[in-house]
């Protein structure tokens, strides 16, 4: 299969050869997201646990990694029922093909999962959170106002910034996204599919061609390739669902919402907000729509939609 790679930023490929064998230990580090899925909570943050591959293990005879889907827990695993291409056979393999878009929290990487000798495979998006030497904590401030471990060590280690305090802040992103994609999913909204999470690494879904060509984004879509009414539609039944279960995306824009063959799907979750216990959660609310809705007007969308899809979304979320 012939691959190809687009990074969303400056369009730059990386090769990735057979990599990260000996990455450092990474945590599974227990948060407190609010619903039913709390990642990583069978783990205590002494136990390390590669992202990467079992150092005990022989590797594969093909591909990068053996699967590790194995080495995830049942709460570190999607939601079921699963879709039928998320790969769950032993014997599968991971194979990574370059990096699909950089940034100052997470880099995501373009990694097929298959079976040798089959025709079982599928791409997936697996997003790292950069570790505590090469990660910019620029949103850590306000993510963590409220949170605590249930380790008071781990805590402290968290507020003074130490190499692990550090290591278990990124845990803490990695488990917050995965759980948010996790509830999203399940409410029934247009996100990435969450495959598992494995200390600070999560693999998802995809969104993207079989070749490995990423979707735009919908700041890159051009008014003559999209149906704006109809994207409209779709961003306003996504937020809808998430209003009634009452969050907000909570840093929405045109950066963080894909376009795939007329298909509207959000990403970057970590930071969703609940309107409810949030004393500015209507804040939150208008800010994603006003967000957003600069791009669909400067494209021609009435303003009145934007103004009545924040009044439907407080309403949803029982605010006014």
């Amino acid at each position: 299969m012939r691959k190809r790679f687009a990074d969303s930023d400056d369009r730059s490929f990386v090769r990735m050869s057979r990599r990260g064998r000996d990455r450092d230990a990474e945590y599974a580090v227990e948060y407190d997201f609010p619903g039913d899925w709390l990642p990583g909570a069978e783990n205590e943050p002494d136990s390390a646990a590669s992202t990467t591959s079992n150092s005990s293990a022989e590797l594969p005879p093909e591909g990068d990694r053996w699967s590790t889907w194995d080495r995830s827990t049942p709460t570190e695993k999607g939601p079921e029922p699963r879709p039928d291409w998320v790969v769950t056979e032993l014997a599968a393999v991971d194979t990574e093909f370059g990096i699909l878009k950089t940034g100052k929290e997470a880099d995501v990487f373009l990694l097929e999962r298959s079976v040798p000798g089959t025709d079982r495979r599928t791409l997936m998006a697996a997003k790292r959170y950069r570790d505590g030497n090469h990660r910019l904590f620029h949103r850590d401030s306000g993510y963590l106002e409220g949170r605590t471990h249930k380790e008071s060590r781990v805590s402290r280690a968290m507020s003074k910034r130490t190499e692990f305090g550090k290591q278990a802040i990124a845990g803490q992103w990695a488990a917050a996204e995965f759980g948010a994609l996790s509830r999203l999913w399940q409410a029934g909204a247009a996100v990435p599919y969450p495959v598992q999470i494995l200390g600070t690494e999560i693999l998802m879904e995809f969104i993207g061609d079989a070749e490995g060509a990423a979707a735009p984004r919908l700041a890159q879509v051009r008014p003559e390739e999209a149906d704006l009414d109809d994207l409209w539609e779709q961003l306003g039944h996504s937020l809808s669902l998430l209003a009634r279960d009452g969050y907000a995306h909570g840093d929405l824009s045109a950066y963080n919402i894909l376009v795939h063959e007329g298909r509207l799907v959000i990403i970057d979750v970590p930071q969703i907000v609940d309107v409810i216990a949030n004393p500015r959660g209507r804040a939150f609310l208008d800010r994603d729509v006003r967000n957003v809705g600069a791009w669909f007007t400067a494209r021609g969308l009435p303003q009145r939609k934007v103004e009545a899809l924040a009044e439907a979304l407080a309403f949803d979320a029982r605010l006014d």
